[in-house]
């Protein structure tokens, strides 16, 4: 490789207040790419934005909802006007309600779906439809290895990231012909405030510290917990020219947890 992958392209991240949001928008600017960070929480993604691009030169944020159109065409076109040009996106907002699917309500489980899935197609949508007039470009989706082997306490989570695999396929093959690349990643046992909600969750109900059960979420053959920018970086890479052999995947990024 002969430079940066990434330079002078423009990003939308969702969910880039912190977490893998924010590992993923620190590894687009080590690639010296542009981010357009989105949350719900705009203090917190300005926040991050000005931790990682102190000058503002390549980030801007906003303020959205992944699950409403409106909120979302709003910030592509917050993001064009800012940067003049956008290559892509990382759908990376998620929500996660832990309960016995026994317990489960009709309202957790759908707000789990409209963020995990309707909003990563929402997204998709409105960055593809730009793209398919630009020449094309890169969209990648969180997904989960949850998505793959599930979990106990987590059914419409679970569910929602399978689908967001499956959705990850369509708009592969469907939007392969404008140029759109289209992959999902699926991290786990990744150092996330989402993780350590997990371990807080299952403390009372295991009788173990959190901090000790936040001790053993790491993959074993990595022996620690994968970090957000490792998987910010894998995702840099798919969002690249270098990974267009690369299509409709769901790559596991979580030390080796997921065989498949």
């Amino acid at each position: 490789m002969s430079g940066p992958r990434l330079a002078e392209r423009v990003f939308l991240v969702t969910g880039a207040a912190g977490g893998i949001g924010a590992g993923v928008t620190r590894a687009i600017l080590e690639e010296r790419g542009r981010v357009a960070l989105a949350d719900l929480d705009l203090d917190r993604a300005e926040r991050v934005a000005a931790m990682v691009d102190p000058d503002g030169s390549s980030t801007c944020a906003f303020q959205g909802d992944v699950s409403s159109v409106e909120d979302v065409a709003a910030v592509v076109r917050g993001t064009l006007d800012r940067f003049e040009r956008l290559d892509g996106a990382v759908n990376n907002a998620g929500a996660v309600t832990l309960d016995e699917a026994w317990d489960a309500t009709a309202a957790d489980w759908k707000h789990q779906l409209d963020v995990n899935v309707t909003g990563s197609f929402l997204v998709a949508k409105a960055v593809g439809m730009h793209l398919k007039t630009t020449g094309g470009g890169s969209i990648v989706n969180v997904s989960s290895n949850c998505g793959k082997v599930g979990y106990r306490n987590m059914a419409a989570y679970n569910a929602s990231k399978a689908a967001v695999i499956g959705l990850t396929r369509s708009l592969s093959m469907e939007w392969a012909e404008h140029g759109i690349n289209v992959n999902a990643v699926c991290p786990g046992g990744v150092d996330t405030p989402m993780l350590r909600g997990v371990a807080e969750w299952l403390s009372p109900r295991l009788d173990i510290p959190a901090d000790e059960l936040l001790s053993g979420m790491g993959p074993a053959q990595l022996a620690r917990r994968v970090s957000p920018l490792e998987v910010g970086r894998v995702i840099a890479f798919l969002l690249s020219d270098d990974a267009l052999i690369i299509r409709g995947q769901a790559i596991n990024v979580d030390g080796g947890d997921t065989p498949y």
